[in-house]
């Protein structure tokens, strides 16, 4: 994104064009952002070729998740939807593994019999019921075990996800046990050591520690792995510090991991891929001035994006038109949802607005649709992909009627 003659724009399209064409709010996506992202990606870790699996979660649009798809990526899945929405998407089987702590009867069946890469196990239980159905269906089923490394990401508790207070994964006394029963199992074949310690890393160290945790229970465990599954949770620079993952030096350390230990590394990133492509365009309905403040009433609302209400996410927010005028008054960025956590950012010197203007929600590709809801029974916003000058309709604007 850029302003040109004032206006921003993305690609080749600026946005007040595209908010007078389709209403807002819409999220809009760049398809040439992503497919640097995805080549960035590659490129960083080229020296050993992982498989890369998208993780669906982060955004469940099958259009990009398709798009995705042709850059040669598999998916990363947590629920039997996301497996759908990716097998829908073109993703092979081959390229997929599935991950969560509470996967039912029914999605470990369906996942099997569609012949997924891994399933990626978090508790003993699991793998007892895995083991069941493989037997019923008289297979031998690929899986991973789940390590919780007691990691610390260094980021927001809310979305850690390697320390031993986090629900996922097992500690090293379990995943032996674990590894002793695949062992005595006809029906389970454990190919994989899977860690995932968290989203919106931005250090390097954490990752080190991780590796130096696996390679220890590596060093333990008398069995040989297939695959390293070393999850996702690479960050991106949602403000203005230029924050940024040290790639090289978490490239080093996986690299001196593999002189070790011969294995196949899978990454699952998400937001790294998705995250920096997507825009939330929204109009502002009203001003109102408090006194020390104004509030700034946009159309968009925490229904279509949840990751300022949920934990206080910050995401960069600009005009549409810009203009050399600044307010004396803090602004408060809200939506009309009866929630006092219905609140974007609030910021001081920003351009002067007026009723009717469009904002900029930057940063929005990962976790802003996938989370969004109907709460108030509002409809869910149109989601556009531009390519150059072309605009694409990805998801089309949801109607009331089709809610109520």
């Amino acid at each position: 994104m850029k302003y040109i003659n004032k206006r921003l724009t993305v690609e080749k399209v600026n946005f007040q064009r595209i908010a007078k064409k389709f209403g807002t709010p819409f999220y809009c996506y760049s398809f040439s952002k992503l497919r640097e992202n995805v080549n960035k990606f590659k490129n960083n870790f080229k020296s050993f070729s992982p498989l890369i699996c998208f993780a669906v979660k982060s955004n469940t649009n099958v259009y990009l998740i398709r798009e995705i798809k042709k850059f040669g990526l598999g998916a990363d899945v947590v629920s039997l939807g996301e497996l759908m929405m990716a097998l829908k998407a073109g993703i092979k089987p081959n390229k997929i593994v599935f991950s969560g702590v509470g996967k039912t009867f029914d999605e470990l069946k369906f996942a099997i019999n569609k012949k997924i890469l891994l399933i990626n196990a978090e508790s003993l239980s699991e793998i007892m019921v895995i083991n069941k159905i493989a037997k019923l269906k008289n297979k031998k089923v690929r899986v991973g075990i789940r390590l919780n490394p007691n990691t610390d990401a260094k980021t927001l508790k809310q979305i850690s996800t390697g320390k031993k207070e986090n629900k996922f994964g097992v500690n090293k006394n379990t995943f032996q046990k674990i590894v002793d029963f695949c062992k005595n199992s006809k029906n389970i074949d454990l190919k994989c050591l899977s860690v995932h310690i968290g989203s919106q890393i931005l250090d390097h160290k954490p990752y080190e520690k991780m590796l130096n945790s696996v390679s220890q229970i590596l060093g333990k465990t008398n069995h040989k792995f297939e695959f390293i599954d070393l999850g996702g949770g690479m960050g991106i620079n949602y403000s203005d510090k230029k924050e940024s993952l040290n790639y090289k030096k978490y490239n080093a350390a996986i690299n001196n991991f593999l002189k070790k230990h011969k294995v196949k590394i899978i990454f699952e990133p998400g937001r790294s891929i998705i995250g920096n492509t997507g825009t939330l365009i929204s109009r502002v309905i009203y001003i109102k001035d408090s006194g020390k403040k104004k509030f700034i009433i946009l159309d968009a609302a925490m229904n279509d994006l949840m990751r300022p209400a949920l934990y206080g996410a910050f995401h960069r927010t600009l005009p549409v038109i810009k203009s050399n005028k600044i307010s004396n008054k803090t602004y408060e960025f809200v939506g009309p949802i009866c929630e006092s956590t219905d609140k974007f950012i609030t910021l001081k010197k920003f351009q002067k607005l007026k009723e009717k203007d469009l904002i900029a929600i930057c940063d929005v590709g990962a976790y802003g649709m996938s989370l969004s809801s109907n709460y108030n029974l509002r409809p869910k916003p149109i989601e556009l992909l531009i390519k150059g000058s072309k605009i694409n309709i990805i998801r089309k604007r949801q109607k009331h009627t089709e809610i109520i």
